[in-house]
């Protein structure tokens, strides 16, 4: 017996089974009964998977390292239904428990108080826990938990409390509403979580836009960028880390929120980078208890799952109970599929990448179906510690199948229920530390442990030391800021801000650290101070001239984004310089967007008057279009007929790309909220002129003046031009700044295609044609030889294949295929994020790039 999928399932034609289901009129259950007509039954396991106990489950782990082990730290009846956990000051081990979630397979009384948060004690300290202490109870679908100053933040089902323990029994005596829609649609998988203590003294969180903090006694609510699905994380530096359950590992490149400077220009890209596009991944055991496991390519021929479903709870190790070369590597969890996936996260300047560490077998994988890792967590000890579930049904249930119903309850996954496990992962052999009680250090032995190995000591002691305020430890700190190791001065500095700590000295003097992540967070804390102190602003302006061409690229970048501090000629100067030599990315071209403010006018004028700036390059091209639509969208009618001017004074053929540049930069732009034209003092000279250009030019000048409005211009409706859909011009704009950044270097900025590397995309109808087509190949890549338009393509006319989009937003895919189905004189209906959402779901198991043989045998309607 090979598992639920047999041989000759692959012979059967995938589009049968795969996209039936989407049918108008056409009922789920007999798409599932065609697939199970071609699943023989005696291949399907059927038998019951029951539990194992903590010592039977001990025999069930494979690691791919065989110098480590696994040790359990804590079981049920302890604990039941861990989906999160802390440890604090004292080692004492906070658990977050969802008792609510998936009570029995129809979900019955998710809403009912039944979740709590426990406190689990070592009393005898040998790394297993002998009591529980419940903190708190009767909550609803709790999810995640911080530990501050006199007690916890606790995440409920929606709204967010501080939990007030007064008399320190572990026991709350209070319960303050912080926020009473933290938790956004409520849903286990769709709602904010994390409460992640970020190395800025903010709590950061997954599935949210928002962070928290306390100022001046009084918890902040603030925006910032949204991130990730279920969990977060930070690395030695401090960048943040997270994912989706279909994107193993995504990150911040640049600090939260400096991307926001600029109300002009909407980055697309610094945050929420992509990581790694491997989705394979390899089981050691079955996994047909999988929403869609009957579809052909969901499973292999053994029933296990081929690629990540369910990737959550990230973590970056930064413990010293794991050799060392684990130092910085990236955990994710896979609960549907059993297992942990092990990453090395590799650094090119300020650029970050990661890629598996086993080639065919994972950090960590169960044969026991019911292990089911939610998240993990650094211990004081510096050991990995895993969040297992232990629970047979992990989907939720609005998500539930009926096929995994079925399956489901023929497994008997429903049954018992409750139950819940912490282990630990560490050097096998490798003796515990003795824990020391943070509680009752003093504060010179707290400062002293900023440099710790072990970088949850580091955490917890930069959090004591800010929640402690006492002025003693400000000379000490700033002692530490030259004295201790990297990651001292590191946590130092940050500790400083975390007590307001503003003189500007301290943060002068770590402007030259040799260590780039100390340097940057200097100039990150002084951008703040120079607006207070006129003489650090100068200061800044004399490093950035005598140290910017040597520093490092992470320096470099931070720099730019300090611009908006800077004075106009050196913002604009070392702009450019980036420009010149990072030009190619984008992210350093949102770097320099987001650092303008209002000087994108300033810029656009600098670069056009180099020589070098006139000759073509596509990402010249690029850059000049962002400014144009910036200036557009600041509003200033001078510097938008300024703009006007500089498209009639290019003239010469070679220079005539910069023209459309400009243009393209002021048609997508949306400078008012309701797509009104944009007022103009008087009407642009272009418009006042006989226009007997080629007719692509005219067409442009028309739309052109369909944005635009000036005194007496007569009144008369837009013109719409040919081969046009209407769409949201938002979603338009969106879907260009995503094409520029990310299919432009191989498809061209107009679509046109370029040899040796893609083919074009105007009058394609691979973009025109059926939207899940087309989704398809942004979400798994295709590869060739392909026909356009009647032009067959193929290597070395184009490249061998098309990356896969998997690790973008269903939004982003969604304006990208929006965008390139209404330009270049295509027209086609929008592509929704819904649709493409639906795409994703039904064609989870793929795993390489689509052929055209494949697509051609695709059907798909719509719901």
């Amino acid at each position: 017996m090979k598992g639920c999928v047999a041989e000759n399932t692959k012979l059967f034609p995938f589009n049968i089974i795969f996209f039936s289901a989407s049918a108008p009129g056409f009922p789920l259950w007999i798409s599932i009964l065609i697939a199970l007509v071609f699943i023989p039954l005696g291949s399907c396991e059927k038998q019951p998977s029951p539990p194992l106990s903590p010592e039977e489950a001990l025999n069930s782990f494979v690691f791919a390292d065989g110098e480590l082990e696994i040790e359990l730290v804590a079981s049920e009846p302890l604990i039941r239904d861990p989906v999160a956990i802390r440890f604090d000051e004292g080692g004492r081990l906070w658990v977050v428990e969802m008792l609510g979630f998936m009570a029995d397979i129809e979900g019955s009384g998710e809403l009912d108080p039944t979740g709590r948060v426990s406190v689990l004690f070592d009393d005898d300290q040998d790394g297993r826990m002998d009591r529980s202490v419940v903190f708190m109870d009767s909550l609803v679908l709790p999810r995640a938990i911080a530990i501050v100053k006199g007690g916890a933040l606790i995440a409920e089902n929606i709204p967010l409390w501080f939990a007030g323990d007064m008399d320190g029994d572990f026991k709350a005596d209070s319960k303050i509403l912080i926020d009473s829609t933290y938790g956004g649609l409520g849903m286990p998988e769709h709602s904010a979580n994390g409460l992640w203590r970020g190395m800025d003294n903010w709590l950061y969180n997954a599935k949210s836009k928002y962070r928290y903090k306390t100022i001046d006694g009084k918890w902040v609510k603030e925006e910032t960028e949204f991130r990730g699905q279920w969990g977060i994380a930070h690395d030695n530096m401090g960048r943040l880390f997270y994912n989706y359950n279909w994107s193993q590992l995504h990150a911040d490149l640049v600090p939260p929120n400096s991307l926001q400077n600029n109300k002009h220009h909407t980055p697309s890209s610094g945050t929420d980078h992509g990581l790694t596009l491997e989705r394979k991944i390899f089981p050691v055991r079955s996994n047909t208890a999988v929403n869609r496991g009957y579809i052909p390519g969901t499973l292999d021929d053994q029933g296990r799952l081929l690629e990540f479903a369910s990737a959550c709870g990230p973590l970056i190790y930064r413990g010293d109970a794991l050799p060392s070369a684990y130092s910085g590597d990236a955990f994710i969890c896979e609960p549907t599929a059993n297992l942990i996936r092990q990453n090395n996260v590799l650094a090119e300047g300020f650029m970050l990448r990661a890629e598996g560490v086993y080639a065919d077998q994972e950090f960590l994988a169960s044969n026991d179906e019911r292990f089911r890792p939610v998240s993990l967590a650094s211990g004081p000890d510096g050991a990995l510690y895993v969040v297992d579930m232990y629970k047979g049904i992990i989907q939720h249930g609005p998500y539930m199948t009926p096929y995994l119903k079925e399956v489901s309850l023929e497994r008997m996954l429903d049954k018992p229920i409750h139950m819940g496990r912490i282990w630990r992962i560490k050097t096998k052999g490798r003796s515990r530390p003795a824990i020391p009680d943070l509680e009752k250090a003093s504060t010179m032995e707290v400062i002293n442990l900023l440099g710790h190995p072990n970088g949850w000591t580091r955490d917890m002691a930069q959090r004591l030391l800010v929640d402690r305020e006492e002025p003693a430890s400000i000379p000490v700190l700033r002692d530490q800021l030259v004295e201790g190791n990297p990651l001292a001065r590191l946590h130092a500095l940050w500790t400083l801000e975390g007590l307001g700590y503003t003189e500007p000295g301290a943060y002068l003097a770590a402007l030259n650290d040799n260590v780039p992540a100390v340097s940057q967070a200097a100039i990150r804390r002084l951008m703040v101070l120079s607006r207070e102190h006129s003489e650090v602003r100068k200061e800044l302006e004399e490093f950035v001239h005598t140290t910017y061409d040597t520093a490092y690229p992470l320096v470099q970048m931070q720099l730019v984004l300090a611009g908006k501090e800077l004075s106009e000629d050196t913002a604009i100067w070392i702009a450019e310089k980036f420009l010149n030599k990072y030009g190619q990315l984008p992210v350093a071209r949102d770097v320099v967007l987001s650092s303008l403010g209002d000087r994108e006018a300033t810029l656009l004028t600098r670069l056009l008057s180099q020589p070098g700036w006139r000759k073509y390059d596509q990402n010249r091209e690029i850059i000049l279009e962002m400014l144009a639509s910036a200036i557009v969208n600041k509003g200033s009618s001078d510097e938008v007929l300024e703009l006007f001017a500089q498209l009639e004074h290019v003239q010469d053929s070679t220079s005539k790309w910069i023209n459309a540049a400009l243009a393209n930069g002021m048609l997508i732009a949306n400078p008012s909220k309701d797509g009104s034209p944009l007022i103009l003092d008087s009407i642009p000279s272009l418009f006042n002129k006989d226009n007997s250009s080629a007719p692509g030019e005219q067409a442009l000048v028309s739309s052109l003046r369909d944005r635009f409005t000036w005194p007496g211009k007569p009144e008369t409706a837009p013109v719409q031009h040919k081969n046009t859909v209407k769409t949201d011009p938002k979603i338009l704009s969106a879907g260009r700044q995503k094409f520029l950044n990310l299919c432009a270097s191989c498809h061209g900025t107009q679509g046109e295609g370029m040899p040796r590397f893609a083919p074009p995309l105007q009058h394609s109808e691979w973009v025109t044609g059926e939207d899940h087509k087309l989704a398809m190949v942004l979400l798994h890549g295709m590869e060739g030889p392909i026909r356009v338009n009647g032009k067959n393509y193929g290597i070395p006319d184009i490249l061998p294949e098309m990356p896969s989009f998997s690790t973008l937003q269903n939004e982003d895919i969604a304006a990208i295929a929006t965008y390139i189905r209404n330009s270049w004189g295509n027209a086609a209906g929008e592509v929704s994020p819904g649709r493409v959402g639906q795409i994703r779901f039904r064609t989870q198991g793929k795993i390489t790039p689509w052929t055209q043989a494949e697509l051609d045998t695709v059907t798909f309607r719509a719901n």
